[in-house]
């Protein structure tokens, strides 16, 4: 497969270029010989965000939260004012026997309006990571909005300041929001759906208090004090839902009423993220993977808490989605792997969750299997409530997926073996795996051959097949994982010796030339996003490139997999990246992870998939993470897979199974020391890819194979470096490989090309995604493009002359049926109008006009019909492998052309008038106005 050069910066970033901190900055001695020089604000002020244009969307603007409230900051669409959004991860539906779409799924609960008196002209605004707040300006004809935001680290409240100076005055509002399941995104709710009551919203003593009751019991609630005065406007809102109870008003209503001045809880709130940022540290000669992984941490710590709610597929951030739950057969696992490795077990509440809802896990079985067994339905609501049963391969089911439970073991299993607290492998992860276990015992068969085989089961989002590798590789991991586990708890299990029948005899996993199948007699022989078929490898490494016999079968599975474009999408090149890393091919996971951003990562570093999903871009953090640090194994592997060009390479305090803290830093291409902090005692294995001769201070140890073993006790920690080394200094690496900023850069007002905004014209969606083919219509026969298959990271660049590109939520407007609209252009004298655009059911020449400041001229658009090939000498840059129809894809080739019409470069101009088209229709997707050489 090849992989594109885009996206080192291609539109992705703006601002400007990371630098290195000085040495000798903030300098703090160390145990064990080792001195961190880290100025932790000047460091990660050079990973902020920023904003030189007003964010329209989710995916483009700043995003604050504390793991239950949250917002997030853009323009209100279709009017001259920003948006806040108020949002809270408990806010939901408590009716499982509707499901998770409707039933138990996430609820909107309302936004705070800014409105200037001016019409907004551009912002100035930036997201300090170091103190969690946003800052800045929005720019009017009038004057100019001083804004100050941030959500307590740990109280749920909202603060936001604004500061009107020049001719400005700002009006504060805060909007509530009905109770419905942004599922309305696709599709109206069940008729037999009761909806929710209407918010109700009054005053009490200055204070304004919206109570939302639920059908189901209990209640939302938000209190906002909003103050305005002298120029100055604030507002102070707290959010609290209960359920059963109906106190959430008077929770929301007492945080309020005794909330610290706002400086106080500014003060409360920086302590705890400062606290937080320096719990481990990571620094990369890249740039551009150096500020996207510290801005993942920031997202991670905003959206997660071990006390929170596990992470729906949008964090605690609800935007329309077809998505409003908790899916458990991929997105919750990678969400929350990052918090491992970056030492922040205190954001992981996957253990606590497990462990106070197993009764749930129980009853999600079919009755005759609640005895002895437990599962996990695909996507409930955080407490894994939902209706149906899980799939069961002896009931007629199409998708009968048993192995959601086991992978989110995993996790769990994880969160021990980083903390080695065997409170969470006693109460949680040997009890509930061994009945998840027991679930899949339900469903071995002796075959013939002597093996045991698996009744048919459903490979995660490609199919059903026998001995499925999914689940056998799970299943391989459980019972391995209980015997351990038994063996540690000192306990006698009378299913010891099943559990070890089973890996004695478990059926291989089936494979064939292309690698790992799907199951028996099933290969993998489509475009298939997820990883499922190949979890032995990762995360599980039951198969691993320590077993040389499994490296061809490894590298023939990951080359197989992404031979087959069309439905790839984020998470599947940073599970490729983790998988390259694991094969110590740090040039490739490298390539992987670029590749992920150039064609999927958004402005903000978000990620959608018809609807915002926060796992991939945190998933791509961890696969950072392996590559300069992994524990599978029982082994230490430092820096497995650092890139050739990242000469320099420094970790601190990542944490690793066995409960070590460990340090490294890579100098000139070579590894200088390492730092080894035990917290358990646990046995020790590193291998640190120092040349010998070694020296190690602080612990006996020994050498064999180019492994170092410590003997540490709980607390002790060792450092081992080449002898001769001296230099054992802790801090950021330069940069050689510089990047901008993540954000919206402004648009360039003195070069050669000016994009327009056309966001504000679109009155059509053209594109679906493979999930529900009929979102959109671009023909009038409800055929569109396929959304996976079109630029994701809101731009596209032909032949130099770079365009603004929608491809966002489903259901929402992307491009301009042409009918006569005037779109208003920066004024100013060009040589060309450059557009992106289609015909629908045929070529189109029509008449259009372009407006100059001394009247108007007619032009001609010629634009190709999107089934056919260029057929009025444009460029073809965006062209797909099929179209979807209402009924499904189909293989056929519909793209979108590069075309220009010439401009009067002595006139001023002013606006674009776009042709009427009625049979065929001309789509625009873009205008790029080009000024004159």
């Amino acid at each position: 497969m090849d992989l594109s050069r885009r996206g080192l910066f291609g539109g992705v970033v703006a601002g400007a270029a990371l630098t290195a901190l000085p040495a000798g900055v903030s300098a703090r001695a160390s145990d064990g010989g080792c001195e961190t020089r880290i100025d932790w604000e000047s460091f990660l002020g050079e990973q902020d965000l920023v904003w030189h244009r007003i964010p329209r969307a989710w995916y483009e603007g700043p995003f604050l939260g504390n793991g239950f409230l949250a917002t997030s900051v853009y323009r209100e669409p279709g009017a001259n004012a920003v948006r806040f959004t108020v949002d809270h991860a408990k806010v939901q539906d408590h009716r499982p026997q509707f499901g998770n779409e409707w039933g138990v799924a996430r609820l909107p609960v309302g936004r705070v309006l800014l409105t200037p008196v001016g019409t907004i002209t551009g912002v100035d605004l930036r997201l300090d990571l170091w103190n969690a707040e946003l800052r800045g300006k929005i720019v009017t004809d009038r004057g100019e909005l001083a804004v100050r935001l941030f959500v307590h680290a740990t109280k749920s409240l909202l603060h936001l300041e604004v500061r009107a100076s020049g001719g400005e005055r700002a009006t504060l509002a805060f909007q509530a929001l009905a109770a419905v399941s942004p599922r309305t995104i696709r599709e109206p709710p069940p008729a037999t759906f009761p909806p929710n009551p209407e918010p109700v919203t009054r005053t009490v003593n200055g204070l304004t208090l919206v109570t939302q009751e639920m059908v189901a019991g209990g209640q939302t609630a938000t209190a906002v004090r909003i103050s305005q005065r002298r120029g100055r406007a604030e507002v102070l809102l707290s959010v609290d839902h209960s359920f059963p109870d109906r106190t959430a008003e008077a929770t929301a209503r007492t945080t309020v009423i005794t909330a610290l001045a706002p400086e106080v809880l500014r003060q409360q709130h920086q302590r705890w993220w400062h606290r937080f940022y320096r719990k481990s540290f990571v620094s990369v000669p890249d740039g551009l993977m150096q500020s996207f992984y510290w801005i993942q941490l920031y997202k991670l710590a905003s959206g997660a808490r071990a006390e929170a709610p596990i992470m729906p597929t949008s964090g605690p951030w609800l935007e329309p989605t077809p998505w409003p739950s908790v899916w458990f057969n991929l997105n919750a696992q990678l969400e929350y792997w990052p918090a491992l490795a970056s030492n922040h077990l205190e954001l992981d509440p996957i253990p606590r969750s497990i462990a106070e809802n197993q009764q749930i896990l129980v009853d999600a079985l079919r009755p005759e299997f609640r005895s002895d067994s437990m599962g996990l339905r695909r996507s409930t609501d955080p407490t894994f409530q939902d209706a149906g049963f899980v799939g069961s391969p002896l009931h007629p089911s199409p998708d009968p997926e048993i192995g959601n439970l086991p992978w989110l073991l995993h996790n769990a299993w994880l969160h021990y073996r980083h903390s080695m607290d065997e409170r969470v492998l006693r109460d949680t992860v040997f009890p509930v795996l061994r009945r998840s276990t027991n679930y899949y015992l339900h469903f071995l068969r002796k075959g013939d051959d002597g093996r045991l085989h698996l009744l048919p089961t459903y490979s995660p989002e490609y199919g059903m097949a026998p001995d499925c590798n999914y689940d056998l590789a799970l299943l391989r991991w459980s019972c391995r994982t209980l015997i351990e586990s038994a063996r540690i708890l000192r306990i006698a299990d009378p299913l010891l010796s099943r559990w070890q029948e089973v890996l004695d005899q478990l059926v291989e996993y089936p494979a064939d030339a292309g690698g790992f199948m799907v199951g028996a007699g099933v290969p993998f022989a489509k475009s298939h996003r997820h990883y499922s078929h190949m979890l032995a490898v990762y995360p599980l490494c039951e198969v691993n490139w320590e077993q040389p016999e499994r490296r061809d079968l490894i590298a023939r599975s990951l080359k197989h997999w992404l031979s087959f474009e069309g439905a790839l999408r984020g998470f599947t090149f940073t599970g490729a990246a983790s998988i390259a890393a694991q094969m110590t091919a740090g040039d490739d996971a490298l390539r992987y992870l670029r590749e992920f951003v150039a064609r999927f990562a958004q402005p903000n570093t978000s990620y959608f998939e018809a609807g915002p999903v926060i796992e991939t871009p945190l998933s791509a953090a961890k696969s950072l993470q392996d590559m300069l640090v992994q524990s599978w194994g029982g082994l230490i592997r430092i820096f497995p897979a650092v890139p050739s060009a990242w000469q320099d390479v420094t970790i601190h305090d990542t944490r690793t199974e066995g409960a070590f803290l460990v340090s490294a830093v890579r100098r000139g291409g070579r590894t200088r020391f390492v730092r080894v902090r035990s917290e358990a005692g646990q046995p020790c294995r590193v291998r640190t890819g120092i040349e010998s001769p070694l020296e190690v201070r602080g612990c006996a140890w020994s050498l064999h194979d180019g492994v170092v073993s410590l003997e540490l006790r709980r607390g002790g920690e060792a450092l081992i470096h080449a002898r001769g080394e001296r230099d054992f200094t802790i801090a950021p690496v330069r940069v050689t490989s510089p990047a901008r900023r993540w954000g919206l850069p402004a648009l360039p007002p003195g070069g050669g090309v000016v994009p327009v905004d056309l966001s504000g014209s679109f009155d059509n969606d053209g594109l679906s995604n493979e999930f529900t083919a009929r979102d959109g219509d671009f023909d009038g026969s409800g055929n569109t493009y396929p959304a996976a298959q079109l630029p994701q990271t809101g731009s596209v660049t032909d032949d130099g002359v770079p365009f603004e590109f929608h491809n966002g939520d489903e259901a929402s407007r992307n491009n301009v049926v042409c009918a006569g609209q005037t779109v208003a252009v920066p004024v100013g004298r060009y040589g060309k109008v450059h557009v992106l655009a289609a015909g629908d059911t045929g070529n189109v020449e029509a008449a259009g006009a372009l407006s100059y400041a001394d009247g108007s001229a007619p032009v001609v658009f010629r634009v190709t019909a999107w089934q056919q090939r260029p057929q009025f000498g444009e460029s073809e840059p965006v062209a797909t492998t099929v179209m979807h129809t209402p009924s499904g894809p189909v293989p056929r080739q519909v793209s979108i052309f590069h075309q220009f019409v010439a401009v009067d470069p002595a006139r001023e101009l002013s606006a674009v008038i776009l042709p009427r088209t009625g049979g065929p229709r001309l789509h625009v997707f873009a205008i790029t106005l080009e000024k004159p050489k």
